[in-house]
Parts: C-alpha cells; sequence; structure tokens
C-alpha cells in the first residue's frame, strides 16, 4: 500500500512543500494538489516537481468543465515532463457549486464528458492527430460550427510518457463503474472499508469485466486523517466540520453526493439532520450530528494497534494508495507519523 498525502487547500504553500521535501525522504510515495476554488493547481504542481525527486505527484482534482481536453493533456504532459515521470492525472466533475457558481459553466452529462476528455488526452499522448466526433467534444471543430480552418493537429513535444496515469473521482454506481473500466485509478471520499463492497462492489466488478488489460489493476486512492497515539482520540472531532459540510452544505437537497453517500452507508436520518441543520446556518450543531461511527471508520486516529487493524480493514477493502491527513503539527511529527505509518503497514 503507497502512502499519499495532500497539500491543504489553503495558505502555508512554501511550508507545505518543504514539508513534503523532508517527507519525501521519510517515504512518502506521492503527494496531490487540490483545485476546488483556490489557486490553480497546476502552478503548485510544477513549483513542487522542483523542489522534490522521487516522490510522485498528482492533481486531486482537476474539475472536467474548466479546461478543453486537449488542454488538459497538454498541461498532464507538461508535468510529466517536468517531473521526470512522476505526475498522476486526477480528473472529476467537482459539483454545480463550483462549476456553475465560480466558473459559470454549465455543470451537465459529467459521464459522457469524462469518458470523452479520457480518450482525447490517451490520443494527445500518443502524438496522434487529435480527431475525436463525440457527443460533447469535436475536434476539429466541423467546419458548419467554426470557421471551417481547423485541421487535426498533434502534439508538438514528445510526452515522458504516451500513457500518463488518469485517476478518476468518482461516487455515483455508474461514475465508479466507469472508472473501474477506463481508468489507471479511483479516488472516492469517505471510504468506509467495511461497507464499501455493499455500495461499490457492483458497479467495481461491472466496470473491470470490460477493463482493458493494458490498464492494469485498478489503484484504489483513499483518503483518510491520521493520528496515532494514546492521547490523540479526541481529534476524531476534528474532522466533524469537514464532514458536515460536504454532507450537509455541498449541495442543495436533493442534489448533493456526498449526503447521498451517507444514506448508502445506512445513515439516511443523520444524513437528513446534518443537512438540515446546515443549510440552515446551524453548522455547528449539525457537525455534532455527524455519528461517530463513520467518522471513526473513515480515520485512522487512535492508538497503533487500533490504526493497525484499521489498515488491515482497508487493504482488505482493495486499498492500494492511502492518502493521509496528518492532523498533528510539525514537521518532526509528521516525518514520525509516516515512518511510524509504513512500519505498520510491514
Amino acid at each position: 500500500m503507497r502512502i499519499g498525502t495532500q497539500i491543504s487547500y489553503a495558505g502555508g504553500f512554501a511550508e507545505s512543500v518543504a514539508d513534503i521535501v523532508e517527507l519525501e525522504k521519510a517515504g512518502l510515495d506521492i503527494v496531490s494538489v487540490p483545485e476546488a476554488y483556490s489557486f490553480d493547481a497546476v502552478s503548485q504542481l510544477g513549483y513542487l516537481a522542483a523542489k522534490t525527486e522521487r516522490v510522485e505527484l498528482a492533481s486531486g482534482i482537476l474539475q472536467i468543465y474548466t479546461r478543453t481536453p486537449t488542454l488538459t493533456a497538454m498541461t498532464a504532459a507538461g508535468l510529466d515532463f517536468v517531473s521526470d515521470g512522476r505526475f498522476s492525472l486526477g480528473i472529476g466533475a467537482s459539483g454545480p457549486q463550483v462549476i456553475e457558481g465560480f466558473h459559470g459553466v454549465r455543470y451537465d452529462a459529467p459521464l459522457g464528458r469524462t469518458r470523452e476528455i479520457v480518450e482525447i488526452c490517451r490520443q494527445v499522448w500518443r502524438r496522434e492527430r487529435v480527431q475525436h466526433d463525440g457527443r460533447h467534444y469535436q475536434i476539429p471543430l466541423p467546419a458548419d460550427t467554426g470557421t471551417g480552418l481547423g485541421k487535426p493537429l498533434k502534439l508538438i513535444n514528445q510526452p515522458v510518457r504516451e500513457r500518463i496515469p488518469i485517476v478518476l473521482a468518482s461516487l455515483g454506481p455508474k461514475n465508479v463503474a466507469m472508472t473501474a473500466e477506463i481508468a489507471e485509478g479511483w479516488e472516492p471520499i469517505f471510504f468506509y472499508p467495511e461497507k464499501a463492497a455493499d455500495v461499490w462492489g457492483g458497479p467495481l466488478a461491472e466496470g473491470r469485466a470490460k477493463r482493458d488489460p493494458s490498464l492494469g489493476e485498478l489503484d484504489v486512492v483513499v483518503g483518510a486523517p491520521l493520528a496515532i497515539g494514546e492521547d490523540v482520540k479526541h481529534m476524531i472531532d476534528w474532522i466533524r466540520p469537514m464532514v458536515a459540510l460536504y454532507v450537509g452544505g455541498m449541495g442543495a437537497r436533493g442534489k448533493n453526493f456526498y449526503n447521498e453517500l451517507a444514506c448508502r452507508y445506512g445513515y439516511e436520518a443523520e444524513a437528513k439532520k446534518i443537512q438540515d441543520l446546515y443549510l440552515d446556518g446551524k453548522k455547528e450543531e449539525a457537525a455534532a450530528a455527524v455519528p461517530a461511527e463513520l467518522l471513526e471508520a473513515i480515520s485512522l486516529i487512535g492508538p497503533a494497534g487500533h490504526v493497525k487493524e484499521r489498515l488491515a480493514a482497508y487493504r482488505e477493502a482493495g486499498v492500494t494508495t492511502l492518502q493521509v491527513t496528518m492532523l498533528e503539527p510539525g514537521v518532526e511529527r509528521r516525518v514520525q507519523l509516516i515512518s511510524r505509518l509504513r512500519e505498520l503497514l510491514s
């Protein structure tokens, strides 16, 4: 199981990168940079590439609506180039609140668009003259749509790799099935090991049955808050506001993917309560309503023995890359955490 972490959305980027340099020495395998409605991830990934030597880099995630498919491919090839082949392209649909609210772009057909984007990216990386006649993207633009001067072009540069790993962030059954079919990696959120098979087992099996063997085994990339020690149990409450934000506030009633996930885990009543409280502006009450059982299941917080048991559950559920959020401050303590986590995984 690979060990990864994620750079924070907000401030202190240079300091975070300095920490990554030390964590790389301690055995960190991969680091991802998010892109919600913060600074763009690409410039920060380029900075990371220059400051690191071995650790793999990933976008976590680039939103499919905010760049053309060919620009996404060009960007991934460029990041793979400056990192000497260490980049993985993480993409996802995000949600209408960000896409329509911040970018002013219509949020539609996430599955169809994702499939076409993956196809176009791989054409670009193979240096083929890009031609795509899809439902959502037409390249070159048809003559009756534009000037008629467009012609098929291929990437000028020779990419480091013609197959850059693509990791899709997906939650819904159809999206997860597509991910298991076409992507190198899958990145769910709020992964509950003991309930993962019930929620996602069917879609994963459906997608794997159509999977091209050349893609290799699906890399299952799962995030989890991390704190190891006899006196860290209280830190589980630190993640309550974040879970409440997603389950309660990332969407409207009837249109919240994370709320739907909580329901699929069996927390229908709790999910409704969290959402009602959050949308009524009662954020602290919403956080308090998040079930402790859910928080414990999606976290690695507690004594070493407890964390080791949870790691076994994650491994049993098929997790291959563990992306941890280290709750304890200070680079020295975080280096110790990565070293300790690697010991517990051995």
